[in-house]
């Protein structure tokens, strides 16, 4: 019985391998126009990944978030400064809107059937923008000062469509309700 169970094994961890190499650590990953970030984390839902540069100076935190998406999708990623979670979170979400240009622009989460239209968020956001190219949307944007220190709950996301330029909701189950964690920024 160990014979024949062999080959389905070694074929299974094979596939593991294959897997995991194809999939790109964000450590290796290159941002176009010389940008360089000092810390990342690959982000266990989501496809996603979290880049950044804290200014322990002026308590402000420099991000990229990459996610898989298609064209037609959107992707957010979220600080709560008040707890776990969606509710409360202070995000920034990125779309192609009707006419075609990238769109990128903070927005506040103050319920389950939230907006998501552009707001002024519990902390300062400058220099947001953002890039799609190879399936990947990426949000750039500094944030801060960060008045709760550098130990933050974060939330991500990612919907499939867009209507009259605002996100429609993301899924309720599976990988969309399990995108939340906490990340130490001088940690990385």
């Amino acid at each position: 019985m160990a014979i024949t169970s062999t080959p389905a094994l070694f074929i299974s961890i094979l596939l593991s391998l294959v897997l995991i190499s194809s999939a790109q650590s964000c450590s290796k990953y290159t941002f176009p126009g010389n940008q360089a970030f000092n810390s990342c984390i690959d982000l266990p839902f989501l496809e996603a990944n979290l880049h950044w540069n804290y200014i322990p100076s002026t308590r402000t935190v420099r991000i990229a978030y990459r996610a898989k998406q298609t064209s037609t999708g959107w992707i957010a990623w979220a600080i709560n400064p008040n707890g776990a979670g969606m509710v409360g979170s202070q995000a920034l979400v990125a779309f192609h809107n009707s006419n075609g240009s990238l769109t990128a622009y903070p927005t506040p989460i103050t319920s389950y059937t939230t907006s998501m239209r552009p707001g002024a968020l519990s902390f300062h956001v400058s220099n947001i923008s953002a890039t799609y190219a190879d399936n990947q949307m990426t949000i750039f944007a500094v944030l801060g000062p960060l008045q709760n220190g550098t130990a933050v709950n974060h939330v991500w996301q990612a919907g499939n469509s867009v209507i009259n330029d605002i996100p429609s909701s993301h899924a309720t189950t599976g990988p969309n309700i399990q995108s939340m964690g906490t990340l130490n920024f001088l940690s990385g």
